[in-house]
């Protein structure tokens, strides 16, 4: 079997309902983290970072939307609003910074007549933590989940 990121909230290739879309940047979503769950894991992992970017933002360098990172090995898991401050996370997972300037789940947020893409990963890692904490960048958490990644696996929406 493959490593595999399910949603109750999100279906592949189709569009971001409003509910995970931003309150924001002119946009009225409710900005609620969607439903996430995983399954066949790779064998060796000791835990897991979930992240959100959008390769389609106008910055040079995407955009990152949501970080959590030192999930256990045993979750599976991330209930709708875990990054939304709704629901709980996983003890000792951290949320990173995001491009809005703060740590916690953050939706889609186009600018006006763009469709972007919103790439959900999960990644399954061969350490029980990386060294980050919720000041941490999507671009350093990237740097320490890349040298440690046991497999990946992703799902992606777009918002228009």
């Amino acid at each position: 079997m493959a490593f595999t990121l399910f949603s109750n909230d999100l279906k592949d290739g189709e569009k971001m309902p409003e509910r995970h879309v931003f309150n924001g940047m002119g946009y009225k979503g409710d900005n609620i983290s969607p439903h996430l769950v995983w399954d066949d894991v790779p064998a060796g992992t000791k835990s897991f970072v979930v992240s959100v970017y959008d390769p389609d933002a106008p910055t040079g360098s995407g955009w990152w939307h949501w970080i959590v990172a030192n999930i256990p090995a045993d979750i599976r898991l991330l209930p709708q609003g875990a990054g939304s401050g709704q629901d709980g996370l996983p003890e000792g997972a951290v949320q990173a910074r995001t491009d809005f300037g703060k740590a916690g789940y953050g939706g889609a947020a186009p600018p006006a007549g763009e469709t972007h893409r919103y790439i959900f990963t999960v990644h399954a890692l061969d350490v029980e933590s990386i060294d980050v904490d919720e000041n941490a960048s999507g671009a350093m958490v990237g740097f320490n989940v890349h040298f440690h990644t046991l497999g990946s696996a992703s799902l992606t929406v777009t918002y228009i």
